[in-house]
């Protein structure tokens, strides 16, 4: 209420100010009273100052402040004094600061001229009277008429509020207008420093749109009526000289942001928010146009973009008023009073109102009660929040005493239910306890059921392995027993002859030589030979089994030692001899490796389980047709620490869905009884607890290729 209340005592300052500013201007007292003048335009074409002193086509104005609308060219006016005083020394006031350039041509006798030239291309420190309008030393002798020429240049709206005063007459003007600007500022200052302590209050980005637009507003309005020029940048003429339209664009787009915050257009009018960017990009060439030198153009632009702007914003706020937003009136309100006072002092610049205190100041009057309004509507729109904050709270509070009471009630049921709960969770750990000990049997079993299937696997191999060997042997028992006892024979027939009596010794060999002849000893020999050979070959090839099956099982080996794992390998692939189905190209490519510390024993087991899954995969996919290949490569990595073995086969392939799940316990794609899922998880964690890696590449239908790296030293990772 402080506030509402210094804001309306300033604006009733603000009005007796104008008032009484205007009452003065209306009584005659703008011009010396003993002092009167005739303005007439140069209407012809450009020319200089000695073509204009002889050139006659001047037209009167009619109207008291002439109004020259926009022009690229100098205007000419001439000026007609009469004085019927006693005094002699003047000040011509040009009351309107925006002109760029302002040039007084005063008589000097003789027909001669001296100019003086005033203006925004000098700092504002060269002026003799540091006054934000143009005022010029007049020199009128007493009973006497005297012409004078003024050149006037600007990129904006030429207005010419000539006025000419003896120096108390100007100083007591002078104060008139600081004390309205000064309330104004005052208002603007007071309006800027209060919401932006609000806003550092409550952290609400509109508060801070707020202040933004009121501070260039007003520094806008400062330099309309000069004192920007005066006050803020007097040494940067060329900076002043574009300012109005500079800060005009970022007020209208602080306005903007203001408004899409203030009426929460993101929840009341999104459509519009659309329009509202076209406006900020046409403020942002308007200021961009005023940067690169096009003031003129810039200018236009920005009247332009403003006032559509503002009565765009005034409907979309009168919509979301009607809609029910409460502080959208407030609003509404404001924007209603400065749209009034804009169109006033635009309709001053074109002519159709005439210029005075009141129409030259009609945005300021309007601004301040816009920015009295949209205060009050900051204000409302906290109160409302302060409202809507205490019913939530309130409507909470209710809600929080409804839940206690509703969880007292339910503490009391909730006791009953745990209490029989605790006794069901009880028999349920009985329960879950007995099923996990049944899971880790379970498991126990499967794993003893993998073990199983690997060594009924290696049975198979040793026993198709064994029986071509041991077969050759004992088919072969039986011819040589009938040949050694043909032997034992001829043994028995030639010691018979030789001990037999009354025959001679060519009778003798005869007889011998017969008996042989019949028995074919020389084929004999030759037949046992064989035989011979062929049960040593069966012995031999038996023992290198055995020795191959010794080197997989490597039951004599519990500790990590260095190993050959092509060795190992090798004999792998005499286990699995069993599962090659005809047709299946076996390509082995043995790299000169050196020993692996390892357990071997394992490593064997994980190569059998890896060449089982590949033989598999290639059996399912050619059916002992020909065109199967399991290829085996071994070498040193190119990291040195590492071998590497490399298991090809052009099987079915792994799906891209299931390769990451290969590894997993119990995961098996074969048939019931064929497999348990855990061999490739049981090679997975061998080479794991080895350091190593297992890589998998493969494509449906074209094969899959696994790839081990192990550390040669493990001592050394």
């Amino acid at each position: 209420m402080k506030l509402r209340s210094w804001i309306l005592f300033l604006l009733v300052c603000l009005a007796t100010s104008c008032s009484t500013s205007s009452s003065l201007r209306f009584d005659g007292v703008h011009d010396d009273p003993f002092i009167t003048k005739e303005i007439a335009l140069y209407t012809g074409s450009s020319k200089t100052f000695p073509e204009i002193l002889n050139d006659n086509t001047f037209k009167n104005f009619e109207n008291e402040v002439p109004n020259l609308g926009i022009s690229n060219t100098d205007k000419w006016l001439r000026l007609t004094v009469n004085n019927s005083g006693e005094r002699e020394r003047f000040l011509l006031e040009i009351a309107y600061p925006l002109l760029d350039e302002v040039e007084l041509y005063s008589p000097v006798g003789n027909g001669k001229y001296a100019p003086t030239k005033l203006g925004e291309h000098a700092v504002f420190s060269e002026r003799k009277y540091k006054m934000p309008s143009y005022l010029f030393d007049l020199t009128i002798p007493k009973n006497e008429q005297r012409v004078f020429y003024v050149k006037v240049r600007s990129t904006e709206q030429i207005i010419l509020p000539i006025y000419i005063r003896s120096r108390l007459s100007q100083v007591f003007h002078a104060n008139k207008d600081n004390l309205v600007s000064g309330v104004y500022i005052g208002i603007v200052f007071i309006m800027a420093i209060y919401n932006l302590f609000l806003f550092f209050s409550v952290r609400d980005r509109g508060y801070l749109y707020y202040v933004v637009y009121v501070v260039c507003a007003g520094i806008t309005q400062m330099a309309i009526k000069g004192y920007s020029f005066q006050y803020l940048w007097p040494s940067w003429p060329d900076f002043a000289s574009v300012g109005p339209v500079l800060f005009g664009c970022l007020s209208g787009l602080s306005a903007l942001l203001f408004a899409d915050s203030f009426l929460q257009l993101q929840r009341n009018a999104r459509r519009a928010r659309r329009v509202f960017r076209v406006f900020i990009v046409l403020f942002i060439s308007s200021a961009l146009m005023a940067i690169i030198g096009l003031k003129q153009t810039a200018f236009l632009a920005m009247q332009v973009t403003t006032g559509l702007a503002s009565i765009f914003v005034l409907y979309v706020s009168y919509r979301v008023m009607i809609r029910g937003y409460r502080p959208a009136k407030y609003f509404v309100f404001g924007w209603t009073a400065l749209l009034t006072g804009s169109v006033i002092f635009l309709l001053k610049d074109y002519g159709i109102l005439n210029y005075n205190d009141f129409t030259s100041n009609a945005v300021q009057i309007a601004s301040v009660i816009e920015m009295a309004l949209l205060s009050f509507g900051l204000a409302y729109s906290i109160n409302m929040l302060k409202q809507e904050k205490e019913m939530s709270q309130a409507r909470e509070l209710a809600i929080s005493l409804e839940n206690e009471r509703l969880i007292r009630e339910q503490n009391a049921f909730l006791e009953s239910k745990v209490e029989e709960r605790t006794v069901e969770l009880r028999s349920s750990n009985e329960s879950l306890r007995d099923t996990l000990q049944h899971l880790k049997e379970t498991q126990s079993q499967l794993v003893e059921a993998e073990k199983m299937a690997s060594l009924g696997q290696l049975t198979a191999g040793v026993a198709h392995e064994i029986n071509n060997p041991i077969n050759f042997v004992t088919s072969n028992v039986a011819p040589l027993k009938r040949d050694i006892k043909m032997i034992w024979e001829t043994l028995d027939f030639v010691e018979e002859t030789a001990f037999q009596d009354g025959l001679s010794l060519e009778e003798r060999k005869k007889r011998v030589q017969s008996f042989k002849d019949e028995m074919d000893i020389d084929y004999l020999k030759t037949e046992v030979e064989f035989l011979l050979k062929g049960m040593h070959d069966g012995a031999h090839r038996t023992a290198e089994i055995v020795k191959s099956l010794r080197i997989f099982s490597r039951v004599d080996e519990d500790t990590v030692k260095f190993a050959d794992l092509n060795e190992g390998l090798e004999s792998t692939m005499v286990i699995l001899s069993s599962l090659m189905r005809e047709g299946i190209e076996v390509d082995k490519k043995y790299g000169d490796l050196p020993k692996v510390e390892c357990h071997a024993g394992k490593l064997n087991q994980v190569f059998l389980n890896i060449l089982t899954n590949a033989v598999y995969a290639i059996n399912k996919k050619f059916d002992s047709n020909p065109g199967g290949k399991l290829q085996i490569e071994t070498g040193i990595h190119e990291d040195s620490r590492y071998i590497f073995i490399h298991i090809v086969d052009n099987g079915i392939g792994i799906p891209n869905d299931i390769r990451e799940k290969i590894f997993e316990p119990f995961f098996t794609t074969k048939d019931v009884g064929e497999g348990t899922g855990l061999g490739m998880s049981i090679a997975y964690n061998t080479i794991a607890k080895h350091h190593g890696r297992i890589l998998v590449d493969s494509e449906v239908g074209r094969g899959t290729t696994f790839t081990l790296l192990l550390p040669i030293e493990q001592n050394n990772l």
